[in-house]
């Protein structure tokens, strides 16, 4: 018997008057019957209660999960996230009402040999992105984000770019503003927005997480540095031991390689597939190949000394890449090691019009061209690495002039175009030195032996700063 229940029969039966005690049988009998229902009633009252206190603790529990889950979930689905070697913290997704707020701050001091204004790489057209830092302190630039999950089923993040531009003005600009569906099934992910593609390794990173000052020579060749545009991406990742990911992208085409389009489902398109696994405790490797499909409407790209160059026509690119991180036992904050390396080719055919001084050029233009850069980082200490690069490019134009438009002669157009690499191949050294007192700054020391130009040689010097200001989640292997 319940301890309440035979409290209140002992008190019941101590209040009962002494004449009860003389009482005859039939009262003995009524009075142990009303005991027995006050019972019965109290012991159904109280399973009641318990009953309700149990489905009030379940649905509290239930409420508190959901809220958890809105709270924590990535800004990008787990599985599309191939972990480091060494666990790098969670993402910051912010929680259901309140977004993360973060600002990158970045800055250089640099110096040239050679006139950052006549910079060039023979046989490639650069997008507006695709040259230099500005001399002396420059800031390179501030990146500031917003990011939370907006429902259950939506997650949002958004970055603003402020940087400086050759002619001394900075500009603002929408660097990426997309939604991430959270719900989708069967390890899918999905994004729509504004975004950096997922072609390449390092074209996804935002320019404060790459381990060089500087995009590597084909970046800036064949992608403007970056390539981020208007567009939609589908990826899976398969239920395997064995990480993969396959998925494809489709972009509006107003930014290099493409130019300006219209077309409903845009004039990029691209398509990728990662694979990666663990090597033991202490390796991590992974491993990609990817397609970039162009078709470019009047891309604008200007030419060292004053001409211009505008192309329509297709633009065909291959990528592979392949990354390699090593950490003893996993542990990456004593010491680590990073090799990266990635491969480019492009075909390219359409018309080229050539502007420069009045004149207006066309030609007819079919190109090969490829790139690839292999580098190492590799942290000796505690907050300091040491890091190498080699770049270099190549290209194999054919260039037909159809119209001189008041050029001399032919020649004269083609040099103008700065298509003709003359049998010179761009290549480019690099040394570097950084200092990470924290997860928050940085400073690296970098420079560059570029030779890049045809019969000089550049020497680039450059001091960097990398300032994280408020939350900021892992990045991906």
């Amino acid at each position: 018997m319940n301890p309440g229940v035979k409290a209140c029969i002992t008190v019941l039966a101590l209040s009962l008057p002494v004449c009860v005690q003389a009482a005859s049988g039939d009262e003995l009998a009524d009075i142990r019957q009303q005991m027995e229902t006050l019972q019965q009633q109290y012991e159904a009252r109280l399973k009641e209660l318990e009953a309700r206190l149990d489905q009030a603790e379940a649905l509290a529990r239930q409420n508190q999960s959901e809220l958890s889950e809105v709270k924590t979930a990535p800004p990008v689905a787990a599985a599309t996230t191939y972990p480091e070697p060494a666990a790098a913290g969670t993402p910051a997704a912010g929680n259901a009402f309140n977004p993360a707020l973060s600002v990158v701050l970045q800055g250089s001091v640099n110096s040239y040999s050679e006139n950052p204004d006549n910079y060039a790489l023979p046989g490639f057209q650069l997008g507006d992105e695709g040259g230099l830092a500005n001399q002396g302190l420059t800031l390179d630039e501030t990146e500031v984000t917003a990011s939370a999950n907006v429902d259950p089923l939506f997650y949002g993040q958004t970055t603003l770019s402020l940087s400086d531009q050759s002619n001394g003005g900075t500009e603002i600009s929408i660097e990426e503003a997309f939604v991430d569906p959270t719900m989708l099934p069967a390890g899918l992910d999905g994004r729509f927005g504004r975004f950096y593609s997922d072609v390449g390794y390092l074209n996804r990173f935002h320019s404060h997480a790459w381990d060089f000052h500087d995009a590597p020579l084909a970046y800036q060749a064949f992608l403007n540095k970056q390539y981020g545009d208007d567009g939609v991406r589908l990826a899976w990742v398969a239920p395997t031991d064995t990480y993969l990911m396959i998925g494809g992208e489709t972009f509006a085409g107003n930014n290099f390689p493409a130019g300006s389009s219209n077309r409903v489902l845009g004039d990029v398109q691209s398509l990728f597939v990662n694979v990666g696994g663990d090597v033991g405790v202490s390796n991590a490797w992974l491993a990609g190949l990817s397609g970039l499909r162009v078709n470019a409407h009047d891309r604008q790209t200007d030419v060292a000394g004053g001409a211009s160059d505008t192309f329509n026509g297709d633009s065909n690119l291959l990528l592979g890449d392949f990354v390699w991180k090593w950490a003893p036992n996993g542990n990456a904050t004593q010491r680590n090691f990073k090799f990266q390396s990635e491969y480019f080719y492009r075909d390219e055919s359409g018309d080229v019009a050539v502007d420069n001084d009045g004149n207006s050029g066309m030609m007819d233009y079919n190109g090969n061209q490829w790139g690839w850069y292999a580098q190492g980082v590799y942290q000796f200490v505690p907050h300091w690495r040491a890091g190498l690069r080699y770049d270099r490019l190549g290209a194999d134009n054919n260039l037909k002039v159809t119209r001189l438009g008041g050029f001399a002669d032919n020649r004269s157009v083609i040099n103008a175009s700065g298509l003709d690499n003359n049998g010179h191949h761009p290549q480019r050294y690099t040394a570097m030195l950084d200092w990470t007192p924290s997860e928050f700054s940085r400073l690296r020391l970098q420079y560059d032996r570029d030779e890049s130009l045809i019969n000089r040689i550049d020497n680039e010097w450059s001091l960097q700063y990398i300032m994280s200001l408020g939350t900021h989640g892992a990045h991906e292997f």
